[in-house]
């Protein structure tokens, strides 16, 4: 069972008011309670921040890593955040670390990040392709952290669970093999790996397996947050179906950006376990199909969209 312990390397600008940049992009912008329990995942309105966020994750790195100010307040227009809320927004990413003021010419903009364009790397993999557990291979992070840097224990539990991580006891938290890698890249990212040691492959009794998974994971309020977003999205899946999304591409970029920014919270949250550790029916199933389809409906109109703005 191998395990990983890397150097401890710092990265100042991820660690901006003391927070630590959520993999989501759910705390690019310090939203509160970025690692609250998955039930109130689906449950929340879908703030301008938060749709901000989605678009700078989506589209900036199509623009060469840059976005010119008049050019973000345009797309978000569609979406229904004003101007003023995009300079807001702009001017917090900027704070974080995650937006760096450059003028190209003579045109005002914003260029990402090295750490978010890290960020944005792992959530492109989380979010659109996750692979599924296979097998019952495990994942264990172990970290002991001294009480004068207890601040780095709290950024340490916040990392693992919103990576997926489920908490066995005190400092040890566990996870299907397949997250390994975004893991000891964000425990990078954040500058803790040097608190914790990664040990990759191990193996569980498989009669105890089906207990503890709702022991170490929250799998009905999971269940749950996935309900809602169905619940929530569904009937419009069935008005684009109905629809032509090329014919309006301006509406199709502002659902998919809705879609997106409700969504993408969930597949973090979302350990992968295999499916017959969880409960059936599984309400992620139909959530992740439903996710599917309306991306397929509306990514290529919205991006159609966009290249107009």
């Amino acid at each position: 069972m191998p395990t990983t312990r890397r150097s401890h390397d710092v990265r100042a600008a991820v660690w901006l008011d003391r927070k630590v940049v959520d993999f989501d992009g759910s705390d690019m912008m310090g939203d509160p309670g970025s690692v609250e329990g998955a039930g109130e995942l689906a449950d929340r309105s879908l703030p301008p921040r938060s749709l901000i966020v989605t678009v700078v994750g989506l589209y900036v790195r199509e623009f060469g890593g840059w976005v010119g100010v008049s050019s973000l307040i345009r797309l978000l227009e569609p979406v229904g955040v004003d101007a003023p809320a995009v300079r807001s927004a702009v001017s917090r990413l900027k704070r974080r670390g995650i937006l760096v003021a450059e003028k190209r010419d003579t045109t005002a903009g914003y260029a990402l990040s090295a750490v978010a364009r890290d960020i944005l790397a792992i959530g492109d993999r989380r979010i659109f392709d996750r692979p599924a557990a296979v097998g019952e291979d495990w994942t264990m992070v172990v970290f002991s952290v001294p009480e004068s840097e207890r601040h780095n224990r709290h950024a340490l539990r916040t990392r693992l669970a919103g990576l997926g991580f489920g908490n066995v006891t005190s400092g040890v938290w566990i996870a299907p093999t397949h997250l390994a890698a975004d893991c000891a890249r964000a425990l990078a990212v954040d500058g803790l790996d040097a608190y914790a040691d990664l040990f990759v492959g191990a193996r569980l009794d498989s009669a105890e397996l089906a207990a503890r998974v709702s022991q170490w994971w929250d799998l009905d309020a999971l269940g749950a947050a996935y309900a809602r977003f169905f619940t929530q999205f569904e009937e419009l899946r069935e008005r684009w179906n109905e629809a032509s999304p090329a014919q309006d591409p301006g509406e199709a970029f502002a659902d998919y950006i809705r879609v997106l920014t409700a969504w993408r919270r969930l597949p973090y949250r979302d350990p992968g376990l295999p499916a017959h550790l969880l409960p059936r029916p599984w309400p992620g199933e139909r959530a992740t199909a439903l996710f599917a389809d309306l991306r397929a409906l509306l990514e290529k109109p919205a991006h159609t969209f966009v290249d107009n703005v």
